[in-house]
């Protein structure tokens, strides 16, 4: 294979060539922090389709005489300005602000765990399903009854009440490691059992720590109830791929997790 005599100005200065490198990072580094850290740090419809749409953009312009002129240095802008948009994506979650609530909630009574197990038990039932006997899930984790994965053990049986009676357990156990992440004012002002059931949900399905330190958590502490629930969405993944389960999961989650805003 033969380069171009011209190959680096074409790397370096060809503005289809940073489309394409600005739609790898868009595709690439949302998945990096969903590897390593367990965290969702934008929008998949916004990385996805972006980067797509960015890749196509960068395909078509290498069609097209771009004009690069070899006595004038155009990388630094455009390196300068692929580095500003990759940051502004990255912390913007960060930056969310809390928004203008034009509604009024009654804090969440210290005695509500009841009412949010009453209400995140059968949900969490529902989505979970139930399998008395162990198995492997879609990423080959050891699962059984509700998707418990705890110590679960290839030849591992329940009964159907032994499964519900774990479900409840764990459900209790996850709400409370989860709400060490939330704020004082969160649990008094922004909790109430539907929207705990939501994010309790979350946890029990992707983990304590993932819930707890994902976009969704942190808008509900800033205060962007409405932004915090549309960040449960986000979470549709399972083995790096978005499966139609998840995304209907967190559809009911985010509606639980919107009812009494205005």
């Amino acid at each position: 294979m033969r380069l171009v005599d011209n190959w680096k100005s074409i790397l370096w200065r060809s503005h289809s060539m940073w489309a394409v490198y600005l739609g790898l990072a868009l595709l690439g580094i949302p998945e990096i922090f969903y590897f390593f850290w367990e965290m969702q740090i934008m929008s998949p419809y916004i990385s996805g389709w972006g980067g797509l749409l960015l890749l196509a953009y960068g395909g078509l312009g290498r069609i097209k005489d771009q004009g690069i002129d070899r006595n004038r240095l155009r990388s630094p802008w455009i390196v300068a300005l692929v580095a500003l948009l990759i940051a502004a994506w990255a912390v913007y979650d960060d930056l969310s602000l809390p928004e203008p609530q034009i509604h009024s909630e009654a804090p969440a009574a210290a005695d509500s765990a009841a009412e949010t197990l009453q209400i995140a038990v059968p949900l969490i039932a529902k989505w979970e399903g139930l399998r008395t006997k162990a198995y492997l899930d879609v990423v080959g984790v050891w699962t059984v009854c509700f998707g418990e994965t705890k110590g679960v053990k290839p030849g591992d049986s329940y009964t159907e009440a032994e499964c519900r009676a774990m479900l409840a357990d764990q459900v209790a156990v996850y709400r409370a490691g989860l709400h060490e992440y939330f704020s004082a004012e969160t649990i008094a002002n922004r909790l109430p059992p539907t929207r705990d059931a939501a994010y309790t949900s979350l946890a029990y399905n992707v983990g304590i720590a993932g819930a707890g330190k994902s976009t969704a958590t942190r808008r509900l502490n800033a205060g962007n109830i409405a932004g915090g629930c549309e960040a449960l969405t986000w979470w549709n993944k399972g083995g790096g791929r978005v499966l139609r389960g998840l995304v209907r999961r967190r559809s009911e989650e985010r509606a639980l997790c919107l009812e009494g805003l205005a």
